[in-house]
């Protein structure tokens, strides 16, 4: 589904403001290499600041790296033009973090499923946005509500559901739970392994918390300072971590305390 080779990006130092010539950049991927099957869960981990979102920013090309390759089902799409992009946006999509910065606060919850397929030129719209709206299970009159009228594990369904209704082979998600309680997060994180299995999808899952990707994720990608740290099958990576920085990552998920007295009710 999509092979990365030798990937590299930087940005500009705002920070820096030379009297000469330009200005330096800070690299924020540095040889970035691996490969993602068709049908598999592969999560993207790492702490603030490792370089993770902005991978995921440039496999779907909403940033374009400086040198190495993207291929996506065997088409180099390192350097298209948004034109030739265009055709294949529809078999790439992302969901983002933050639904409600990502969802049009004007438009309905159908208007905003409906938009990327008018987009696109898909035909039957309104039946498309009620299957994604069942695809990911919220009643049909809620096409009909805003942004701000839902929950956040419903808003990130509606995330969802703009995703799916192109029916693209593969999805990115970029730390979507990461904002929800607990019971929300298992809802989504159900949701998602539901949804790759049904439809047959691939996908990528950006996260900073190793226990939500052990979860989901057949395999894992460790990236600390723009770089692969580690990479390989979730449970070998969690039985067997390689990398120090794999290992102080899984020494920081929280376990509880089996001495510890429960105060709940």
């Amino acid at each position: 589904m999509y092979r990365v080779h030798d990937l590299c990006l930087s940005f500009p130092d705002r920070s820096a403001k030379p009297l000469i010539g330009r200005a330096p950049r800070n690299d924020v991927l540095k040889n970035v290499s691996f490969t993602i099957e068709a049908g598999s869960v592969v999560g993207i981990v790492g702490g603030s600041g490792s370089g993770k979102s902005t991978l995921g920013r440039a496999m779907l090309r909403l940033l374009e790296p400086d040198t190495g390759t993207i291929s996506f089902r065997g088409q180099d799409i390192t350097h298209l033009s948004e034109a030739e992009l265009r055709p294949l946006r529809r078999k790439f999509q992302m969901i983002f973090q933050d639904p409600m910065s990502s969802l049009n606060p004007r438009r309905r919850v159908g208007g905003i499923i409906a938009g990327p397929l008018r987009l696109h030129g898909v035909e039957n719209v309104g039946r498309r946005v009620a299957e994604a709206l069942d695809m990911v299970g919220l009643p049909q009159n809620f096409a009909q509500r805003y942004p701000h009228e839902l929950s956040g594990g419903q808003r990130q369904r509606v995330g969802i559901a703009r995703a799916i209704a192109l029916r693209p082979n593969f999805i990115l998600a970029d730390e979507i739970v990461s904002g929800l309680d607990v019971s929300s997060q298992a809802q989504v994180l159900n949701l998602l392994g539901d949804l790759v299995r049904d439809l047959g999808l691939t996908l990528a899952f950006i996260s900073h918390d190793l226990s939500v990707v052990r979860r989901l994720c057949s395999d894992i990608i460790v990236l600390h300072n723009g770089h692969i740290v580690e990479q390989g099958k979730t449970p070998d990576l969690f039985e067997r971590p390689q990398a120090a920085y794999t290992r102080a990552l899984l020494d920081a998920i929280p376990l509880p305390d089996p001495h510890q007295p429960w105060h709940g009710d």
